[in-house]
């Protein structure tokens, strides 16, 4: 018998069958492991952060930390938490925005894209596009005679934006700690005509560095807050900014207040028709900053009560600038910490890899399906060898 006789050359059918009959129990077996995989999760699996938590050195202590909440909306003592039981504003967001500010967030770089000024108020712009997300934007605005609590107010105070920001058409808050001045509030804007308007569910909460105001607002689930149609909600928000006296331009003086804003947001339509609209649209809506927080000043001196929402901008947590580098020391160890310990167990990558690759030699050994069916066995388990290699 010729040698080619012995290696019969199957047809195209038995080949789709025989693959169909040696896959389809590999997938199944790969589902069923997802399965089990999933359903014996540990808590704390669902919130990576928590399980890294364990690890966390002690800070250093806080005089106002996060260990009590009252909400003078519910007149509970709880927490203020989002829908995934986490909460609203914490100090991760702290070191977030405090490393946007002193640029140290690893970002692409950033590009000018504006410098404008009048005679009380300067205001400078720059953009970024990330690998994936919206455009994210970064301004500076200073404004003449002018202290930051001032500022911090006039920014906080959504009774009074109604008055001079023409885009936000209703502001409501849903819940306030009276502890931390933390917020949950709902907002409406107005967007073109060509969109429906747009709605927001955000938190937000001021740090005070010794003047230096670190004021976060973000996006956040709202369970209570049932979804529509229109307005259309919008969840991945940004917009937190730092706040400072500087010296002034007329006289050297520590008497004008600098506002570093960090903004993004993902309003549902195309990134590049929502950059045209902001650089549009950007001078005619900044320069209303200063008209309006001068108008503010003078309600404030004649002795307007503050609305809720200025009230809880005067509620800080009083940090100190050596206390907020801390949290960066803090999240470097952590992350330190969780490189060796992945680092650490080298033996287990191989354990997938060995047991596929020999559940495949019993397979091949066991069963007479000619060689061809054999060597397609044994490149489907190499194959998922090398996937569970690198996945693991």
């Amino acid at each position: 018998m010729p040698l080619f006789g012995i290696f019969q050359i199957p047809s195209f059918m038995d080949i789709i069958t025989d693959l169909a009959m040696f896959i389809t129990p590999l997938w199944i077996a790969v589902i069923v492991g997802v399965v089990v995989g999933w359903a014996w999760k540990p808590k704390w699996a669902f919130h990576p952060k928590d399980a890294l938590l364990k690890f966390r050195s002690p800070r250093p202590p806080n005089p106002q930390n996060d260990t009590a909440f009252t909400y003078s909306a519910t007149s509970s003592s709880a927490r203020e938490k989002d829908a995934s039981g986490s909460p609203v504003v914490t100090e991760d967001d702290l070191l977030h925005l405090w490393k946007l500010v002193e640029e140290k967030d690893g970002g692409r770089a950033w590009i000018q894209m504006m410098d404008r000024s009048t005679p009380t108020m300067t205001y400078q712009a720059w953009r970024r596009d990330p690998e994936s997300g919206p455009p994210q934007y970064r301004s500076r605005t200073v404004f003449e005679d002018a202290s930051p609590e001032l500022v911090r107010d006039f920014f906080w105070d959504d009774e009074f934006r109604l008055k001079w920001d023409d885009m936000l058409i209703h502001a409501s808050t849903i819940q306030e700690c009276v502890l931390t001045g933390t917020m949950m509030v709902h907002w409406v804007r107005k967007f073109p005509f060509f969109c429906s308007d747009r709605e927001y569910i955000i938190g937000r909460r001021i740090w005070d560095a010794g003047r230096i105001y670190y004021c976060v607002t973000k996006g956040v689930p709202c369970p209570s807050m049932p979804r529509h149609n229109k307005p259309k909600r919008v969840d991945l928000f940004y917009s937190s900014w730092c706040i400072r006296a500087v010296k002034s331009r007329k006289d050297d003086q520590l008497t004008s207040c600098e506002v570093l804003l960090f903004h993004h947001e993902d309003m549902g339509i195309p990134w590049e028709i929502a950059k045209l609209g902001v650089r549009q649209g950007m001078w005619g809506a900044v320069k209303k900053f200063d008209p309006g927080l001068r108008t503010y000043e003078k309600q404030r001196v004649s002795g307007t009560p503050l609305s809720p929402c200025a009230r809880a901008a005067k509620i800080n947590t009083k940090v100190t600038m050596d206390y907020v580098r801390s949290l960066e020391n803090t999240t470097s160890d952590l992350l330190e910490t969780e490189n060796q310990d992945s680092s650490d167990k080298p033996g287990g990558r191989n354990i997938p890899k060995l047991l596929i690759v020999g559940g495949a030699i019993a397979l091949a050994c066991t069963l007479d399906q000619g060689l061809l069916t054999k060597a397609v066995i044994f490149g489907v388990a190499r194959r998922f060898a090398k996937m569970g290699g690198r996945r693991l």
